[in-house]
């Protein structure tokens, strides 16, 4: 069955089957070569060179490769937002890594889709349009297909992606409103710390936007923010509120205190994107996590 399917029409008459899906779709060039020696393109419905000019009113079919994943099946709590035939939408808990690394090969998000593929009688080979920190909450996109993760990838290249966060920081932020824009870099190969780099670091804009501010009380003042990121670098949001002065509660990587939590308190609560099949602007958010929520009711109660 194809997964594309398109309609030649009289603009594109005269064109080969490769200029008409070059002009309606974002394949990317990978894609493009298995298309080609897999014979992936259908025209109505039969298996057909992409040299081929059809005529108009033909159908043009690209059906997808069958791709699976090797990670080993694991039963952990998957919380799903949103799932259609081109991604799934993840609201990823605290303590647990997106993608198997050398470090951490096994308790991953990957694992917990591969039991969840099992469990629903689906097949498909695991790509992330994006991760966050294991010690981060919120949105990741599972793609579902090498096109899915392309375009979406494509989307963040161009900065067109919105992602927003919740942080919990410490101090009082006076400005309600405020941008920082400092380069992020990696002072040393040795370390998974980013910093400030003037020379060497890499462009990093970052929005913020105060939500509620706590008084003093008995952990000290605290303020809830929401950062709208302008660019993806990593560790950026926790980078550049470290360097304003106004670390996040529980980031110990970045001068945070662990009084309150164990963990970072960031969240990544909103995203918004051109969905890679329909081109419709679609948007997914989650509620705060219960951990940050209780460590706010605190900050309310201690204040008196």
């Amino acid at each position: 069955m194809a997964k594309y399917e398109h309609t030649v029409t009289s603009e594109e008459s005269g064109l080969t089957i490769n200029q008409i899906l070059r002009k309606n779709y974002r394949f990317s060039s990978r894609f493009r070569t298995k298309m080609k020696y897999q014979s992936l393109v259908d025209l109505n419905g039969t298996p057909t060179p992409g040299y081929v000019k059809p005529g108009v009113g033909d159908v043009i079919g690209v059906r997808l490769p069958d791709e699976s994943s090797d990670f080993m099946p694991e039963d952990i709590p998957l919380d799903i937002v949103y799932e259609d035939d081109d991604l799934i939408i993840v609201n990823k808990q605290a303590g647990i890594i997106v993608h198997p690394t050398k470090g951490h090969p096994e308790h991953t998000i990957a694992n917990a889709v591969m039991k969840y593929m099992a469990d629903t009688d689906q097949s498909f080979k695991v790509r992330f349009a994006n991760r966050i920190d294991m010690d981060t909450t919120g949105i990741i996109i599972v793609a579902k297909n090498a096109n899915t993760q392309n375009d979406l990838s494509s989307q963040m290249r161009r900065n067109s992606v919105i992602k927003k966060y919740y942080a919990l920081v410490e101090g009082d932020i006076p400005e309600d409103h405020f941008t920082v824009e400092l380069p992020v870099g990696r002072p040393s190969q040795e370390s998974i710390r980013r910093a400030v780099m003037t020379e060497g670091g890499k462009d990093a804009y970052s929005e913020v936007n105060v939500i509620e501010r706590f008084a003093s009380g008995l952990y000290g003042p605290h303020t809830l923010v929401e950062v709208i990121l302008h660019t993806g670098r990593t560790h950026q949001i926790r980078v550049h509120l470290s360097h304003i002065g106004h670390p996040i509660a529980g980031d110990v990587l970045y001068d945070g205190s662990t009084k309150l939590m164990d963990r970072q308190a960031l969240h990544a609560y909103y995203i918004e994107f051109e969905h890679p099949m329909t081109k419709e602007t679609v948007s997914f958010e989650t509620d705060l996590p219960e951990d940050m929520k209780t460590v706010i009711e605190t900050l309310k109660n201690s204040a008196g």
